[in-house]
């Protein structure tokens, strides 16, 4: 389980693109969540994996930048952001398994070879008619 401070992100209401008529123009709902990544609590493999990801929302200077405006209030939108920081996070966490190489086995290569002639006879088959 991993726990992140409120002071570890720092949180910024923006107006919100897009449709919206005037409301858009007057009302900040949009939300920048701005995480240092080197700066926070989280552990150094973690940090090095994050640092690592090849993320256009991360800047050279390691903080990930996330924009929230899916929603019409800013408390939904706070949210929305820190759950997709979460989402991050735990994502970067997982530890892919080892992959290891396989053979196709005997019957699925002569099934594969099989498939292919049978389509290569249809084919053939559309050919036009040779007359005599």
């Amino acid at each position: 389980m991993i726990v992140l401070l409120e002071n570890e992100y720092e949180l910024s209401a923006i107006r919100a693109q897009g449709a919206g008529g005037q409301n858009v123009n007057k009302v900040s709902s949009a939300i920048h969540l701005r995480f240092d990544i080197s700066a926070s609590s989280l552990s150094d493999w973690l940090k090095d994996k994050l640092l690592n990801l090849k993320d256009n929302r991360i800047t050279d200077e390691g903080v990930l930048v996330l924009k929230a405006q899916q929603y019409r209030t800013q408390e939904a939108n706070k949210k929305d952001a820190i759950k997709r920081l979460y989402e991050i996070i735990y994502a970067a966490n997982q530890v892919k398994p080892n992959r290891y190489a396989t053979r196709p086995s005997y019957g699925s290569q002569r099934r594969r070879l099989e498939s292919k002639t049978q389509r290569g006879q249809i084919k053939q088959m559309r050919g036009k008619i040779a007359s005599e």
